[in-house]
């Protein structure tokens, strides 16, 4: 069955728009007319050539970790319990609340019925389904073990969600303290300034030199309001543009990792991504040096990555994997270790479980010691720069008292 886009008109004269699967557009109408709708126009969604998909606007969709997450939970529960893929997917499909997700997965269902296993039909929506996802699906099938491969995926994609969030909500009162601090201060310099320098003109006051400063910089506020937030609103889309050139990109990351705060929570960070994801490849049955290269990707440093990028080849010379990531420079020595561990007593993915968990456990504690550290930070710099403005406040009201008594 075909997957088909639908525009039609409800009995109170209202459009209903959604995704049903058919044999043929005719089929469809007849079934919109059986649920009392009057179809405006139903659109064939997909078209496979061979292996080629040619949605664009599904192909170039891509899911939010959470919807991922979502679906493959619902997937992995449904072919454990022993649905047929097809309808597992039909059933995950009826449940997306999302018409783009809904598509997504009638197409993959399409595929499917047509013939192809799910780790092909996965691997024609790149921007949907990660290498990682295609290769462990791809395991999973070949092994006879496709629902455990597809519950090791859910656990391991809600834990990378939970360390997402965690990431976020690191940065989070940071930032709204230091938005708040920046309304403070322009609220001060925009209304309250202007208001005392009238004042002190009237009375002829000779105002201090970081007075002078501060009503230089009041005045700059208030005439470029505008371009200061022209400025705000384009600083942000052109540093996104700079940074999707890799050159510049590789630059920014490898200064990150020169930032005594940041470096090591990016380290950590991007070892635990490569540790779990190495250990859910390889339990999953994929080879080594396919899951090294794989693994190597989900890094997000680029300067890290490029130190990592010989592991992979030195693992398929013949060398050891702990020999491999020692001579990277990048992982911590526990690691090294544990994996060397895991070599020897025939347990990698087991050690390359702990040491992730151990790299996770590291980083939340980096994490809540950055919030401990950065909160006193940006409150202290709140107190200097409002307490800066304060004394230019006061300094001319205390030398227009000096010359009254």
């Amino acid at each position: 069955m075909t997957a088909y886009a639908y525009k039609a008109l409800t009995a109170e004269g209202k459009i209903s728009k959604g995704i049903v699967e058919g044999e043929s557009e005719r089929q469809v109408r007849n079934l919109l007319r059986q649920r009392q709708l009057k179809p405006i126009e139903v659109i064939q969604s997909k078209s496979v050539v061979g292996n080629a998909v040619a949605s664009a606007n599904t192909g170039r969709f891509k899911l939010r970790i959470a919807d991922l997450a979502l679906f493959t939970r619902q997937l992995a529960t449904l072919v454990l319990a022993g649905v047929p893929l097809d309808e597992a997917l039909a059933a995950t499909a009826r449940q997306s609340p999302l018409p783009k997700i809904k598509n997504l997965l009638l197409q993959i269902r399409s595929m499917i019925v047509a013939g192809q296993s799910l780790g092909a039909s996965l691997a024609a929506f790149p921007q949907a389904f990660s290498e990682l996802y295609v290769a462990m699906v791809r395991a999973g099938e070949r092994a006879g073990l496709l629902g455990e491969v597809l519950e090791q995926l859910a656990d391991y994609i809600e834990n990378r969600q939970q360390l997402q969030q965690k990431m976020q909500m690191a940065l989070v009162y940071p930032l709204a303290l230091l938005l708040v601090a920046l309304g403070v201060i322009t609220i001060l310099m925009m209304f309250v300034m202007p208001k005392l320098v009238d004042l002190f003109v009237r009375t002829q006051t000779q105002l201090p030199l970081l007075t002078q400063w501060l009503l230089a910089l009041s005045n700059g506020v208030a005439s470029y309001w505008w371009l200061l937030l022209l400025l705000a609103a384009a600083l942000p889309i052109f540093i996104k543009r700079v940074l999707q050139q890799t050159l510049w990109r590789g630059r920014w990351h490898h200064f990150l990792l020169r930032l005594p705060l940041f470096s090591h929570l990016i380290i950590t960070a991007d070892t635990a991504r490569f540790a779990a994801t190495l250990s859910i490849l390889v339990s999953s049955g994929v080879a080594l040096v396919e899951a090294l290269t794989i693994a190597n990707s989900v890094m997000t440093n680029l300067k890290l990555r490029a130190s990592t990028a010989t592991v992979a080849i030195a693992v398929q010379e013949g060398g050891s994997l702990a020999r491999a990531l020692d001579n990277a420079g990048v992982f911590p020595p526990m690691l090294t270790q544990m994996v060397a561990s895991g070599e020897s007593s025939s347990s990698l993915e087991i050690m390359l479980k702990r040491a992730a968990q151990n790299q996770e456990r590291e980083l939340d504690m980096k994490l809540t010691g950055l919030m401990k550290v950065m909160e006193p930070l940006i409150i202290v710099i709140m107190a200097i720069v409002v307490g800066g403005i304060v004394m230019a406040v006061l300094l001319p009201v205390m030398q227009m008292n000096s010359l009254v008594a």
